[in-house]
């Protein structure tokens, strides 16, 4: 991360802050002549409000023509600014999610998927999600080879969702064709993705993704262990989280292009709580190597959260974010965390990263909630069991955030 920014690439200028510099002038000859004080004010005063009103980009302004000339630099302040980034774990399409949202029209309906969660998307600058299907075209399929609806995409984009994380073990699950159908798809869509490419360009180009937000760079790097249907050696290609080489020059190019790094890594042993050495491992190398914050995913429930030490600076790792819509029901799976990380720039340009904040959610699924599926933001729904069609979901939902948060020591503490 870096602390300070370049003032070449300064936003608006929110304040000027004239700084005395030098002065021939002595004390007792201010005293002695009031008149000239009071014209230098004035000359002072004009000049700063002829500064702001012309836009002039000059780094120092001299004030002339006075009997003890002074010199005074302009510096341009920075917007104090925040960046809002949300992220989710794994979000899925299994083939009940395709046969529930089937109309007779041959249309599909996702409406109900993220309507409660409308107001913790509404407001955020960036929402990244792990997209753990292909776009392969039809037939639509689930688990174990996944291929989703074209209009799952633009629903997902239609409730905020800008930046779609593609490294997964199911990319290449209908091979090189659907990842590039998939990728083209997005391309088409204007939407922002990194993880996989289909060409040399393409992964120079988001390898890392940086994004501009409110004049803060953000770059994100997207990684998984592997896949499970065989990549070949050409392209289109993954990142994969083994190849140290890639990974390194990706976070070097970071490095000297960004303000922040965000690592989002397709990692661990499914349905475990607990984290696993191999993946502490990885988060100590890449924090190392210039990430700012790991995010992970793939387990398919929730993991521990930890901050990790390099120096003086710590770097927050939240180990896995769960499903966040799935058909899964197995113990613990249904569960998820909306993570948020907070960028923020202050009034002299130093760039901070504000503490992680965590947002517990369910996925219920068709007979819980009501009839098709429901991400729901769980603690603000934990005294609202008589709006569920089944009562037994609710408790199923209250039974798994107790034991997920003792296990996990994650609590709740989004604004």
């Amino acid at each position: 991360m870096h602390i300070s920014a370049n003032l070449s690439n300064s936003v608006v200028l929110d304040k000027i802050k004239v700084i005395y510099l030098h002065t021939r002038s002595t004390t007792s000859d201010l005293h002695r002549d009031t008149f000239h004080i009071s014209t230098l004010i004035f000359r002072i005063a004009t000049a700063v409000l002829m500064f702001i009103a012309q836009g002039v980009s000059a780094q120092r302004l001299i004030i002339p023509e006075s009997r003890n000339p002074i010199c005074w630099e302009v510096r341009p302040l920075y917007l104090q600014d925040t960046v809002t980034i949300r992220f989710v774990g794994d979000i899925m399409m299994h083939t009940k999610q395709i046969e529930t949202a089937l109309r007779s029209n041959g249309m599909h309906d996702f409406s109900t998927y993220y309507r409660l969660m409308k107001d913790h998307l509404d407001g955020a600058d960036l929402i990244a999600g792990n997209m753990e299907f292909t776009l392969g075209g039809e037939p639509h399929t689930g688990y174990p080879s996944f291929s989703a609806p074209d209009s799952y995409a633009d629903y997902l984009a239609e409730c905020g969702f800008n930046l779609f994380l593609c490294a997964n073990n199911h990319i290449f699950d209908k091979g090189p064709e659907g990842v590039r159908r998939t990728i083209e798809k997005y391309g088409s869509m204007g939407i922002n993705f990194t993880g996989a490419a289909c060409d040399e360009d393409q992964q120079e180009g988001n390898n890392p993704l940086i994004i501009n937000i409110k004049g803060i760079r953000l770059a994100f790097i997207n990684a998984t262990y592997g896949t499970n249907a065989f990549r070949g050696n050409g392209w289109p290609k993954t990142n994969i989280l083994s190849d140290r080489a890639s990974l390194s020059k990706a976070l070097d190019i970071a490095e000297s292009k960004a303000d922040v790094t965000i690592v989002f890594v397709h990692w661990g042993e499914e349905y475990t709580l607990n984290h696993s050495e191999e993946q502490e491992k990885h988060a100590l190398w890449l924090a190392e190597n210039g990430a700012d914050a790991i995010i992970g995913a793939h387990p398919h429930v929730i993991q521990e959260a930890e901050t990790i030490r390099i120096e003086d600076r710590m770097i927050p790792v939240a180990y896995s974010l769960g499903n966040s819509v799935s058909n899964m029901s197995a113990a613990n799976t249904q569960a998820g965390l909306m993570l948020t990380l907070r960028i923020e720039r202050r009034h002299n340009g130093d760039i901070t990263m504000l503490d992680p904040e965590y947002l517990y959610t369910w996925c219920s699924r068709p007979g819980g909630y009501g009839d098709s599926y429901h991400v729901i933001p769980l603690t603000g729904y934990i005294d609202k069991a008589d709006e569920w069609k089944g009562r037994w979901d609710h408790e199923k939902m209250l039974a798994t955030y107790r034991r997920v948060r003792e296990i996990t020591g994650i609590n709740e503490n989004t604004k």
